[in-house]
C-alpha cells in the first residue's frame, strides 16, 4: 500500500511537470568576470561599480565649464563635479551561461548598465543601448544553443564630461535571462490598472499580450489574488487572439496609499489545452490618481500635497552599485521624517527601487532625462536624444507601469528647448507616448526658465506644470496656467554640512568657508533656490501649490555646489541626510512640518565651543510645537512663539542672543494649548573615554533606527544570502555618556566570521579617504561602518579600534 502510494504520487508529480513544461522561467545572472583592458580579469558580483573604490583624483573627468544653472558665464575649472571617481573608460564583463534544455526561447533583461552596453553572444553581437540609465532587453535565442554553454560579453563605454553627477561604471543593476516555450505572454505588455475605486467596489483593467506559437484553443485565466494568495477576482479569456483585455470587479478593495501600501497579485495562466504553456505573476495596487484646478493632487479621491525628495541614483559609498538593503534603508528614512514622495532625479528608476516604494509606500515621481537636443554637458544624452528618445520613454513607461507607487511621469528636467516652439512640440511629443502606454497617469518635467516656458507655451502643455526653484515667481505663474495648479518639481537647495555651525549666522545665498563646509543652521543656499521656509509658506498659503520634491533627500556623489570649483570637494551639501545617511539638522525641521504621527523637538548647535565664552551663539529649534522655553545651565532664555509674519520664525524656534557657556542647553516645547510637546537637551562632552555603536539592519527593522532616541538594543539579524547589509554608526562619548561632537580620530575596522568589511562613509563631502579601505577618521564625531554578509549562516564580528586613544569595541551581528 506505501508502495503504491509512492508510486502514485511519483506519477502525478511527473504528470504535473509535463502538464508545466517550458512555463516562463527567470534565472538571476550575478556572478560575471571583469576587466578594464580585456587582459587582466577578476570575478565580480553584479550589481557592481567599477569606480567606487577610487582613489578620488581631481584628474577624473576634470571639466572646464560654465555651469547655466548657476548663472555662470565663463568657463572655469570643476574638479569634482562627477564625484572624482574614475568612472570614465571602457569597461568588459564576461560569463559562460548553460541554457537549460526544454525551451525555444530567451531574452536578456538589462536593468541598467553604465553605459553605451553592446551585448554579444558566442561571439556576435546580440544587441545594444545607448541610455545608462534605461532598462532594455535583447533576445538572444538566434545566438545560443540550448543545452549547451555560452559565451554572453558586455563591453561599457563612458565618455568624458557625459554627466553632470557621479554616473558609476559597469553593470550597476541586475542582469537576468528569461527563458519561454512556444507561447508566452510579453513581459512588459502586460498592464494592470485601476479604473476606479472606492471602498465599496473597485475595477481593475488587465490588458497581456501573447507572442511565440499562439494555439487555437488556448486560454488565459487572470486571478486577482490578496496578500495571503486568497482569490478575489477571476475572470477567464479564451481564444488565440493574441491580445487580452478584462476587467476585474473587486468587492471591498484595500486600497494602497503611502499609510497602508497594501498589494495584491495578479496572475496570468495560459493554457493549450491541459497544459500550461506560461504563467506570469505581477504585484499590483488598488488605487486612483487625479490632479485637478478644483482639488489639486488626489491620491483615492482624497487632496493631499506631495511631501517630496529628489533622489540620485547613487548609494553613497556603495556607489551607483544597486543594493536591496541601502535602499529599503532609504526609503525607510525618509518615511520616519513624514516623506511620501521621491523623484528619481535626473534618471530612470530601477525595478527594485520601485518595488521597494511599492511595498514600503512611497510615491514616485519616474523621471527620464535630463536634456534633450540642446547639450548640458559635451558628451550628455543629446547626443542620442533624436534616435533614441522615443524608445527610451517607451520602455520607461512599459517596464514600470504596473507599480503602484509611481503616480506621475516626468519627461524632462530643466530642459534648455523650454523657450522655443520646437521645444513645445518634443513636449507634446513625449508626453502623448506617456500617454499611449499609460493613460493612467499625468506627465510632469521641472521647469527652471518659467517666463521662457510660459511665454512659449511650453508649460502650458503638460498635465502637471513643474517649476523648478524661483518660488516668489509662482504667483505669475499660476495666473498663466490653464491647469489651475504648479508643482513645485524641484525645491529648497539649502545646503549644509552635518554638525557644522559658521559664525555670525546669517542668511546668505552665496556664503563659502575656507574649510570646503556650509553651516548646519540651515540658512545658506544657493543663488537660483531658497530656504524650506520659503516652500512652506507658499504651500501653506496657496492651494494651488500641490506639494514639493526637494533637492535633495541625501547627499549624493558629483556636483559639490558652493564648492564646484573647490578641491578637496567631491559630493554634495544639499542633502537632508549626508552621504553616509545621517541625518543633518533640517532632517528634523521637515520631520517636524511633515511626520503627522510623532512629535518633533530637535535642538541646535552642538554645545562645544571652546574659545566661545561669552560670545553670542544662537540655538534653534525644530519643532511641531508652536511656543518653547530655552535654558543655559538652567537659567531661562525666555519663551518663544513661532511667528507667521516671520521668514524664519514662521517655521522654527529662535533664540539669536544667547552667549556660549559651558554646561547645558535644554529646550521644552508646547503646542498651541499649552500643553508639553517634548524637550531636547545638548551638553558640553569632555574628553572621548567611550564608544557608541548605533545599528540599523534595514531588511529586518520596521523603520530605521538613526533617528533620536535610538539605542543600541536591536536584533542585529542579517540574510546570509552574501547581500545584506548592517549600517553601524560609530561615535565617540566622554566618561559620562555626551558625544563628542568634534571628534575627528581615525578608527579601524575589522570584520570576522560569516561577513565582511564592505564600506565606510563619514559623511564629509571633502575627505579623499576611500569608501572600501578598512579605515576613516570620524566627521563631526561620527562615521558609517558597513558590513556585509556571506552566504553561510554564523556570527559576524565587527571589531572597531581607536588606536589614539587605545579604544575599542565590538559587536555582534547574526546571519540566518
Amino acid at each position: 500500500m506505501i508502495k503504491r502510494s509512492i508510486t502514485f504520487m511519483t506519477l502525478a508529480l511527473a504528470l504535473t511537470t509535463l502538464c508545466q513544461a517550458q512555463s516562463r522561467k527567470v534565472i538571476n545572472l550575478p556572478s560575471w568576470d571583469f576587466s578594464r583592458d580585456g587582459k587582466a580579469w577578476q570575478q565580480v558580483a553584479v550589481p557592481h561599480d567599477w569606480a567606487i573604490s577610487g582613489p578620488f583624483d581631481k584628474k577624473w573627468d576634470l571639466q572646464m565649464v560654465a555651469i547655466e544653472q548657476n548663472g555662470e558665464t565663463e568657463k572655469t575649472e570643476k574638479s569634482g563635479r562627477s564625484g572624482a571617481l574614475p568612472w570614465i573608460g571602457e569597461g568588459m564583463y564576461k560569463m559562460n551561461w548553460t541554457a537549460p534544455k526544454g525551451y525555444k526561447r530567451a531574452v536578456l533583461v538589462f536593468d541598467g548598465a553604465m553605459s553605451q552596453p553592446v551585448v554579444s553572444v558566442n561571439g556576435k553581437e546580440a544587441g545594444k543601448w545607448a541610455y545608462g540609465y534605461n532598462a532594455f532587453r535583447i533576445d538572444i535565442t538566434p545566438f545560443i544553443q540550448f543545452g549547451k554553454s555560452n559565451l554572453i560579453e558586455v563591453h561599457l563605454n563612458n565618455v568624458e564630461e557625459s554627466s553632470r553627477w557621479y554616473p558609476g561604471g559597469g553593470l550597476y543593476r541586475p542582469v537576468s535571462v528569461e527563458l519561454y516555450g512556444n507561447e508566452n505572454f510579453s513581459t512588459w505588455d502586460t498592464f494592470v490598472r485601476t479604473l476606479k475605486a472606492d471602498k465599496q467596489e473597485a475595477e481593475v483593467e488587465v490588458n497581456a499580450l501573447l507572442e511565440g506559437k499562439t494555439g487555437k484553443s488556448g486560454k488565459t485565466v487572470i486571478a486577482l489574488l490578496d496578500e495571503v494568495g486568497k482569490k478575489v477576482a477571476e475572470q477567464i479569456v479564451t481564444g488565440a487572439n493574441p491580445e487580452i483585455k478584462t476587467t476585474l470587479k473587486v468587492a471591498n478593495p484595500q486600497l494602497w496609499s503611502p499609510e497602508f501600501p497594501y498589494l495584491y497579485q495578479v496572475k496570468l495562466t495560459r493554457y493549450e489545452g491541459k497544459k500550461v504553456a506560461d504563467v506570469q505573476t505581477l504585484k499590483t495596487g488598488i488605487r486612483t490618481i487625479a490632479v485637478s484646478k478644483d482639488y489639486g493632487f488626489q491620491l483615492n479621491g482624497v487632496t493631499r500635497k506631495l511631501k517630496g525628495v529628489c533622489l540620485h541614483h547613487d548609494l553613497g559609498p556603495l556607489g551607483a552599485a544597486e543594493n536591496k538593503a541601502a535602499l529599503i534603508r532609504q526609503i525607510k528614512m525618509m518615511k520616519q521624517m513624514g516623506c511620501d514622495a521621491i523623484r528619481t532625479a535626473h534618471n530612470m528608476p530601477s525595478t527594485m527601487q520601485m518595488e521597494i516604494c511599492d511595498s514600503l509606500g512611497m510615491m514616485v515621481m519616474a523621471e527620464s532625462f535630463d536634456m534633450w537636443i540642446y547639450p548640458k554637458c559635451k558628451n550628455g544624452y543629446a547626443k542620442f536624444f533624436k534616435e533614441w528618445s522615443d524608445k527610451d520613454i517607451t520602455n520607461l513607461v512599459k517596464h514600470h507601469r504596473n507599480h503602484p507607487s509611481i503616480v506621475m511621469w516626468s519627461i524632462g528636467n530643466e530642459i534648455p528647448e523650454q523657450w522655443s516652439q520646437e521645444g513645445v512640440e518634443i513636449a507634446k511629443h513625449l508626453q502623448d507616448i506617456c500617454h499611449q502606454y499609460d493613460p493612467s497617469r499625468p506627465v510632469t518635467q521641472g521647469m527652471d526658465k518659467a517666463e521662457d516656458a510660459l511665454k512659449s507655451g511650453f508649460a502650458q502643455v503638460m498635465d502637471v506644470p513643474g517649476f523648478n526653484y524661483r518660488v516668489h515667481k509662482y504667483y505669475k505663474n499660476i495666473e498663466q496656467l490653464p491647469q489651475g495648479f504648479l508643482l513645485g518639481s524641484e525645491t529648497a537647495s539649502t545646503v549644509s554640512s552635518r554638525g557644522v555651525y559658521k559664525f555670525p549666522v546669517v542668511v546668505s545665498d552665496k556664503a563659502t568657508y575656507p574649510d570646503g563646509q556650509c553651516s548646519s543652521y540651515d540658512t545658506e543656499y544657493c543663488s537660483w533656490s531658497n530656504l524650506p521656509d520659503d516652500d512652506w509658506k507658499m504651500q501653506d498659503d496657496y492651494s494651488w501649490v500641490i506639494g514639493e520634491f526637494v533637492w535633495t533627500g541625501y547627499d549624493y556623489l558629483g556636483e559639490p555646489t558652493p564648492y564646484d570649483t573647490y578641491w578637496p570637494s567631491r559630493s554634495s551639501y544639499f542633502g537632508i541626510c549626508d552621504l553616509a545617511g545621517l541625518p543633518k539638522d533640517r532632517y528634523y525641521m521637515y520631520r517636524a512640518r511633515w511626520n503627522e504621527q510623532q512629535h518633533t523637538t530637535h535642538l541646535l548647535p552642538h554645545w562645544n565651543w571652546k574659545g566661545r565664552e561669552g560670545q553670542v551663539t544662537p540655538v534653534y529649534c525644530y519643532t511641531d510645537g508652536v511656543e518653547g522655553e530655552l535654558f543655559v545651565n538652567g537659567k531661562s532664555q525666555g519663551r518663544v512663539r513661532k511667528d507667521k509674519s516671520s521668514r524664519l520664525d514662521r517655521y522654527r524656534l529662535r533664540w539669536n542672543n544667547v552667549k556660549y557657556e559651558p554646561g547645558e542647553i535644554r529646550v521644552v516645547t508646547y503646542n498651541q494649548y499649552g500643553d508639553k510637546v517634548g524637550e531636547d537637551v545638548k551638553r558640553t562632552a569632555g574628553e572621548p573615554a567611550q564608544m557608541k555603536f548605533s545599528v540599523e539592519t534595514p531588511d529586518h527593522e520596521p523603520i530605521a533606527c538613526m533617528v533620536e532616541g535610538c539605542t543600541d538594543e536591536h536584533n542585529v539579524l542579517l540574510n546570509a544570502d552574501g547581500n545584506d547589509l548592517a549600517f553601524i554608526t560609530v561615535s565617540l562619548q566622554d566618561k559620562d555618556g555626551n558625544e563628542c561632537p568634534l571628534a575627528d580620530d581615525e578608527l579601524t575596522f575589522e570584520v570576522s566570521g560569516a561577513g565582511t568589511f564592505k564600506a565606510a562613509c563619514n559623511g564629509d563631502a571633502t575627505s579623499l579617504e576611500p569608501f572600501t579601505q578598512p579605515q576613516m577618521k570620524l566627521f563631526s564625531g561620527k562615521l558609517v561602518v558597513i558590513v556585509q554578509s556571506s552566504k553561510q549562516k554564523g556570527d559576524i564580528i565587527l571589531k572597531v579600534k581607536d588606536s589614539k586613544r587605545n579604544i575599542e569595541k565590538s559587536i555582534t551581528l547574526q546571519a540566518i
